[in-house]
């Protein structure tokens, strides 16, 4: 958004750019403000939440936002960076109703008590859920002031939309298939401990590259490409990547890292030409109809998407996202994703040394046992972003949730949850 501020020309951001920090940070903001409350800037003024206080994003990874400052910068983090539109369609898909009573019919066990869907809603903060059965609607509901025109943070769930990308640059043929070697489309990486890994390998987050994902550790790699991210410069992510030590050999070892998913954003803007949020709203969000404008966060102003987090959209669309997976990526017949990519990516995998791990194509496969026996996986984001898909019981469940830290603080596992509300359907 900012970068279409008519307070800002290309000069005005190369002098930002030199301004420590913490207080360029605290400019964007201010200036993200100041946009806002211009008519036919980026940001519609019929927003429900564009005049809302926010933190900075500081805050959001240290876990240093109270409850009501949460909400309402989790719904507005299109103010912390510049970001780019993904622009729907004219033809939203409709999401045609058959509610029932989910209130009444889910209960479920934590330890020795019972709890219900009231308990979840308020334990884990929900501030947005949508269950799909069938591709109806089946339950809807919104907390704290969200409303279906809300967008929300997904974070880490755009993990699983930015390797979705991938199996589409397969189809299309920009990318030969996932052994292709990343420094093929990321020439920035020639060179360093990312030579000789195969997208395959950024995909299974098994790159043998060295990373520390501590979200709070302000010595983190996690909190050093933040960082990059703040500074807004054209290649500064990619710098910290390129920069880092490798620790094991390529396919053999999984660590999580939120950086493998930048380099993969990376191959798939080399590989097709073009902004991610284009290609998205090319071949996925124009096409299966979602009735919301998206934003995505750029690593610089006009500069390439944050493949690992910043996508803020709908609880709706994130679900229609869902749904379109469930499908197996075909859009009105015509075919968006390789053959068995959808059974694939949310499924463990196996490593070159023969490890079997718990992750698919950034897809998080069930760990409960009723999720495991259904074969449900699901995109998770940090503070309870989720997008949960039963391919068994054909159902789909996305939610917004406001917790107070990154991670560890879910009194309720929401997969518990979403498999009773599977469950229940039947």
């Amino acid at each position: 958004m900012l970068q279409n501020c008519p307070f800002m020309d290309r000069n005005g951001w190369e002098d930002v750019m030199t301004l420590r920090p913490l207080y360029r940070t605290r400019f964007l903001l201010t200036l993200g403000g100041l946009c806002l409350a211009l008519p036919g800037t980026v940001q519609a003024q019929d927003y429900p939440h564009a005049d809302e206080p926010i933190g900075t994003v500081e805050d959001v990874y240290d876990g240093h936002l109270t409850p009501d400052l949460a909400v309402s910068t989790f719904r507005n983090i299109d103010r912390l960076f510049p970001t780019r539109t993904i622009p729907a369609g004219d033809t939203p898909r409709d999401l045609p109703e058959a509610l029932v009573d989910l209130p009444e019919m889910v209960t479920y066990q934590v330890d020795d008590a019972t709890y219900d869907l009231y308990d979840f809603l308020s334990l884990d903060n929900v501030t947005g859920m949508i269950v799909l059965k069938d591709g109806k609607v089946v339950y809807e509901t919104y907390q704290r002031g969200n409303t279906p025109d809300t967008r929300w943070m997904s974070m880490s769930v755009a993990k699983s939309i930015t390797s979705t990308l991938v199996g589409a640059a397969i189809v299309d043929g920009h990318i030969g298939g996932v052994d292709d070697m990343v420094v093929d489309y990321v020439p920035a990486l020639a060179g360093s401990a990312y030579d000789g890994v195969s997208i395959r390998d950024i995909l299974l987050m098994a790159s043998g590259v060295d990373w520390n994902e501590t979200y709070t550790d302000p010595q983190s790699d996690r909190r050093d490409l933040l960082r990059a991210q703040i500074e807004q410069r054209p290649g500064a992510a990619m710098e910290v990547m390129a920069a880092l030590p490798r620790a094991h050999e390529p396919g053999t070892h999984h660590t999580y890292s939120t950086g493998e998913t930048q380099v993969l954003g990376e191959v798939v803007h080399g590989a097709v030409g073009m902004p991610l949020s284009d290609y998205l709203a090319e071949k996925i969000w124009q096409p299966y109809g979602m009735e919301a404008d998206a934003n995505w966060w750029l690593d610089s102003p006009d500069g390439v998407e944050i493949g690992g987090s910043g996508l803020s959209a709908t609880l709706r669309d994130f679900a229609r996202f869902g749904q379109f997976f469930l499908e197996g990526g075909v859009i009105d017949g015509s075919t968006i994703l390789p053959d068995g990519w959808t059974e694939t990516a949310g499924q463990p995998q196996k490593l070159k040394s023969g490890e079997t791990i718990d992750y698919g194509y950034m897809w998080w496969p069930g760990w409960t046992e009723p999720s495991i026996a259904d074969g449900a996986f699901a995109a998770i984001g940090i503070q309870g972003q989720n997008i949960y898909i039963n391919p068994t019981r054909n159902v789909v469940i996305a939610t917004h949730m406001a917790q107070p830290k990154p991670v560890g603080r879910e009194p309720v596992d929401p997969l518990v949850v979403f498999d009773a509300i599977s469950e229940a359907l039947e």
